[in-house]
């Protein structure tokens, strides 16, 4: 089992990782968008949260083509990652969505409330494990994993959210490999797997992540296979480290 270390070493407030988001067109790999991963503190009259944010845009060249516009929100404890609430705000090509989760009684519910283009917003509260993530924390959480040490295929299993569905998914340990992680320079890396037990995620060890082989972790390289074709994320640029 891969061991938790403190998130205090790792997620701060003030973080930015700025990425270039390429897809495979024709065989060639395209740049199309810019993907902005940011930390915030946010304070309320009885908790504070760390607001963690992932924001998609295409290019502007791009947006006559098929415009992106697309934001994850997620407000977690900062000792735990623990999630209070997930926001999902997609604009792809006309298609628009809306989803927001809050989680509830120890995070064993959510209330969902769903709003899709042309359809009646919908409100619903289910029962999940205690222990699941949505997809946005659970990057961070990744990050707070102790790596040394580790075998190569060694796992560690989560559990996420993602409409509405609890999806269980497995975080496999790759070995060390060096990677260009933007203003940062060249790094070592933690190169990870990640497997989940659904369709929107294809192939055997397709899905992977670079995590620099330092305290912060910094996600350097994002590699990504789904249903309609493959792509990845390149750091660009990382500050307030």
């Amino acid at each position: 089992m891969l061991s938790v270390s403190s998130y205090g070493q790792t997620i701060k407030s003030g973080e930015k990782l700025i990425y270039s988001g390429s897809y495979n067109m024709s065989g060639l790999m395209t740049q199309l968008a810019q993907v902005t991963m940011e930390v915030e503190t946010v304070s309320t009259s009885k908790n504070n949260y760390l607001h963690l944010s992932c924001q998609a845009a295409t290019y502007s060249k791009w947006d006559s083509f098929f415009k992106i516009r697309d934001l994850y929100e997620s407000y977690v404890n900062p000792k735990t990652l623990e999630p209070s609430l997930y926001k999902r705000n997609i604009s792809e090509g006309g298609y628009t969505k809306k989803e927001k989760y809050v989680f509830k009684n120890g995070g064993k519910t959510i209330t969902s409330t769903l709003n899709k283009k042309n359809m009646p917003e919908r409100t619903r509260t289910f029962s999940i494990n205690p222990n699941a993530q949505d997809v946005v924390s659970l990057l961070y959480k990744i990050r707070t994993l102790d790596f040394s040490g580790m075998k190569v295929g060694q796992t560690q299993s989560f559990t996420i959210v993602f409409d509405e569905k609890e999806i269980p998914v497995s975080v496999k340990y790759m070995g060390i490999e060096s990677a260009n992680a933007g203003n940062l320079g060249k790094k070592n890396c933690h190169k990870i797997a990640i497997g989940a037990k659904t369709q929107a995620l294809k192939g055997k060890d397709a899905n992977l992540i670079w995590l620099t082989a330092d305290a912060k972790k910094i996600p350097a390289l994002i590699k990504f296979s789904i249903p309609v074709g493959t792509g990845q994320l390149t750091l660009t640029s990382a500050s307030g480290l």
